[in-house]
């Protein structure tokens, strides 16, 4: 995103790319892998039952792609991630930012200049104290062309961020300075009202810069990675399993209630939900075809889950540099269908690009002002798909392939749209499956010529989804580009008249409806069965979840 709080199974689908904004796509992408470590009977191992410890147990789906937090842009390492670190700020019960490392924080009038102040007992879990060089030092890596962050972007907010990553400016004119070891300067490029939200994203935790210059592979196994959260990673076997347990360290121990954490990896709905009825598992994702039977019991959590499944088109390879026929193969979605009968669960068809949620500086949701903005309309979808070849000269279409990443419901999500395509347009679509890593490389390449994405909220603003189509974007993965889009997007992010930026990230939305380099399939949601017991964990809408306050009786 951005779950076994869904992210990550909830939407059954995924996922994160982000960028997100992400996407899966964001950044983000929530998914996949299989292969777990067998459990002893009852989901505990013989040493948790006989010490009486609170073990929670997850589901990761899938091996977190890294935990270095300038990498693991996506929803299986956001999870991780943000119950082993912290942030400036943390979002609270409210999904709004709060204090973290940071206790306090003023910012100038002129709505550029942030001062944090850090936590004096905020320390590593190696017992090193977290000081500002540690922001400072995990910020600028993350701006480091040679990194390649997908998170990068995110920075952009701060004042030479932009000029650095491009490769056009030095660290040095970054503005994020150690002052002191516990104050921290930020500068930004122009006021953003939303920037203590942005710095909730775990692509802004920061890093022990000591261990990272003793050892650059800190982050990839347990015995090497250090963190400041309020959990400590005390095992990892790759692709099997993850094991947090309370970080003695962190600063607000006192409120952490579980003894262990432990994350498998299991990517199939089916074989999660049976892990979850055999007591393997303290929460679980709901497959489609037991929805009805099980979406109404004691036992699930409903909640928004900010984040959208949406199909990219290749503008660079035929026949999608046609604008009708991009148009053609979105109005012949039947998106009820796929919501009610495939997807299931609750989830909320998408005729939009931003979900339901942002609201506006006059009170009103910016769904609801931009309304439905991509329709399912198969005589119009025919109209289109020969004007748009007849434009193009073509008397048949190229073959035309549609990519998924594996997982069983973006399976059946790609086999809903071949019928569709099939019957309102009279074209056959091969589809083509490949596993997640491989997906997503071949993705940002400009590889795929028509391919599934998913989108989890990286922060709370709608500019935050429209940004990853803005020309050269690393989110954008369409070969889309406009310059009047480029144009709305800015404006979007800086204006300071609250209302003129949100009439400009309307008209951004509807642009992008028109030129269709993608078209949304439906929003995500949360929906998640919880074992006896299980309570106080906060699932965010931004696309991961909180195990701070959890608690299992």
């Amino acid at each position: 995103m951005k779950k076994l709080l869904f992210l990550l199974i909830a939407a059954l689908t995924v996922f994160m790319l982000a960028a997100c904004t992400a996407t899966e796509d964001a950044g983000k992408d929530p998914e996949e892998k299989d292969k777990v470590e067998e459990p002893a009977e009852n989901g505990d191992s013989t040493d948790d039952a006989a010490s009486d410890e609170k073990v929670l147990r997850l589901n990761n789906s899938t091996e977190p792609t890294s935990l270095d937090p300038s990498i693991g842009f996506d929803a299986v390492s956001w999870d991780p991630l943000n119950n082993l670190m912290e942030g400036l700020t943390r979002l609270n019960a409210e999904h709004r930012a709060a204090e973290g490392v940071a206790e306090d924080w003023t910012i100038s009038d002129d709505g550029l200049t942030y001062t944090f102040t850090l936590r004096e007992d905020a320390k590593w879990s190696n017992g090193d104290p977290v000081v500002a060089k540690d922001f400072e030092f995990a910020w600028k890596y993350m701006l480091d062309p040679e990194t390649a962050s997908a998170a990068a972007f995110l920075g952009y907010f701060i004042e030479g961020a932009e000029a650095y990553n491009s490769g056009e400016g030095s660290a040095d004119d970054v503005k994020v300075t150690a002052v002191d070891e516990k104050t921290l300067e930020v500068v930004l490029a122009a006021p953003t009202g939303f920037f203590l939200d942005v710095l909730t994203n775990p692509a802004f935790f920061p890093i022990n810069h000591k261990v990272a210059e003793a050892d650059p592979n800190w982050h990839t196994e347990a015995e090497t990675f250090v963190g400041n959260g309020p959990f400590k990673l005390e095992s990892w076997k790759h692709d099997e399993e993850m094991v947090f347990v309370k970080n003695e360290h962190y600063w607000d121990a006192s409120a952490v209630k579980l003894d262990k954490v432990h994350f498998a990896m299991v990517n199939d709905t089916n074989t999660q939900y049976q892990m979850f009825e055999a007591g393997e598992l303290d929460t679980a994702g709901i497959p489609p075809e037991l929805s009805d039977q099980l979406i109404g019991g004691d036992n699930v959590f409903i909640g928004p889950y900010g984040g959208l499944e949406f199909f990219r088109f290749n503008l660079e390879m035929e026949p999608f540099q046609n604008k009708k026929i991009r148009q053609a193969f979105a109005y012949a979605v039947n998106r009820d269908d796929i919501a009610e009968f495939v997807v299931k669960n609750g989830v909320e068809p998408a005729y939009g690009y931003i979900n339901p949620g942002y609201t506006s500086p006059t009170g009103e949701d910016f769904r609801d002002v931009n309304g439905d903005l991509v329709a399912f309309d198969p005589d119009k979808a025919k109209q289109l798909l020969e004007e748009g070849m007849a434009e193009e000269g073509y008397d048949e279409l190229p073959p035309i392939t549609l990519s998924y990443n594996t997982s069983d419901t973006n399976k059946a999500v790609a086999e809903a749209l071949h019928g569709m395509f099939q019957e309102n347009l009279g074209v056959e679509v091969t589809l083509e499956n490949q596993e997640w890593n491989v997906f997503s490389e071949a993705q940002k390449a400009l590889e795929l010529q028509f391919s599934r994405s998913s989108f989890i909220n990286d922060y709370n603003d709608p500019v935050n989804f429209l940004e990853s189509f803005i020309t050269d974007s690393y989110m954008n993965r369409t070969g889309f580009s406009s310059e009047e889009y480029d144009a709305l997007i800015a404006k979007g992010k800086s204006a300071t008249d609250e209302e003129e930026r949100w009439e400009a990230l309307y008209e951004a939305e509807k642009l992008l409806a028109e030129e269709m380099p993608a078209f949304p399939i439906r929003y995500y949601n949360t929906v998640v069965l919880e074992a006896d017991g299980v309570e106080g964990i906060l699932r965010h809408p931004v696309g991961y979840f909180d195990l701070k306050y959890a608690d299992k009786k």
